[in-house]
């Protein structure tokens, strides 16, 4: 049976007018391409979304518009480090026509789990979309122990997925061994997404799928579909330099997806400060992985 929301979505940029304005129509642009690349589901207004740099009203605007445009599964970036401010993202992206809820952990006050477990509660009484939670301790300065998601996903039937950035498959193996059936885990860094398929994950949500969905699809394919897991190896081993390539030291995500739509032709323009400016070199850096990818 097939994931509920598809096996590859790619975790959107939002493109900016040449004077820093929401792009709607750019946004609705990129994501149909982006549908017709292969990706079965789409996040919008997430972390590469740059949603820290979003009005509440950009961002529903933003949701609204790429729901409209596409037809496939519109997962809702609606997470905030206020929980009544995350009640109302989450309302308002429901009302815009979400096809589901990603909700962050709280970033920098970094709250107990009892904290987190009333948080994330509330997020989903707000709602009766299912509600993907969003674990990136590396972002948030929070982990969300296992026994939390999984006293969530017993708990509260709405919270029904989980978007993993947290760098550990071993015990992203024990969650899902212990997780509810129909619980379903996402691999949220694209460099670990075929270990975590590995240990029981039902596909990406990436960043560097803004230009190699194709291989990704292709892998999944491998894996799932003809069970080989040598082939989805050997296809992985391609998009390493893409992997690299989507967040580095000098040039964290999302400012390498959006140089890359400039070589590609596509939606994105400049990212909003304090991401930027990028550096120089960086447009030559996405023609290398392109041309790379080609051979």
């Amino acid at each position: 049976m097939s994931p509920q929301f598809g096996r590859v979505l790619t975790a959107m940029i939002t493109p900016f007018a040449a004077d820093g304005s929401l792009d709607l129509e750019g946004a609705a642009a990129l994501a149909k391409w982006l549908v017709e690349q292969g990706n079965e589901g789409l996040v919008i207004a997430g972390t590469t979304g740059e949603s820290p740099t979003l009005s509440h009203d950009e961002q529903i605007a933003l949701i609204a518009a790429v729901v409209e445009a596409v037809d496939v599964p519109v997962v809702a970036g609606a997470g905030s480090n206020d929980t009544r401010a995350a009640v109302e993202l989450t309302e308002r992206a429901t009302e815009a026509g979400a096809a589901a809820i990603l909700t962050v952990t709280p970033y920098y006050n970094r709250p107990s789990q009892e904290g987190l477990l009333a948080h994330f509660s509330a997020v989903a009484e707000a709602t009766e979309l299912p509600v993907m939670l969003y674990d990136h301790p590396g972002r948030t300065g929070k982990k969300i122990e296992t026994r939390t998601i999984l006293q969530l996903a017993d708990s509260v039937e709405n919270i029904t997925s989980l978007k993993d950035a947290s760098a550990d498959p071993g015990e992203t193996a024990r969650l899902i061994a212990a997780a509810p059936e129909g619980f379903e885990v996402y691999s949220g860094d694209d460099g670990l997404t075929l270990q975590l398929l590995a240990v029981g994950a039902v596909g990406t949500i990436g960043v560097a799928t803004h230009w190699v969905t194709p291989h990704v699809a292709e892998m999944m394919q491998a894996f799932f579909d003809k069970s080989d897991p040598a082939l989805a190896s050997e296809i992985n081993q391609r998009m390493l330099g893409s992997y690299d390539f989507a967040s580095q030291h000098d040039a964290p995500n999302p400012l390498p997806a959006k140089a890359m739509m400039k070589v590609l032709g596509q939606p994105g323009g400049d990212c909003r400060l304090p991401m930027g400016p990028e550096p120089a070199d960086l447009t030559e850096r996405a023609r290398q992985v392109v041309a790379g990818l080609a051979k």
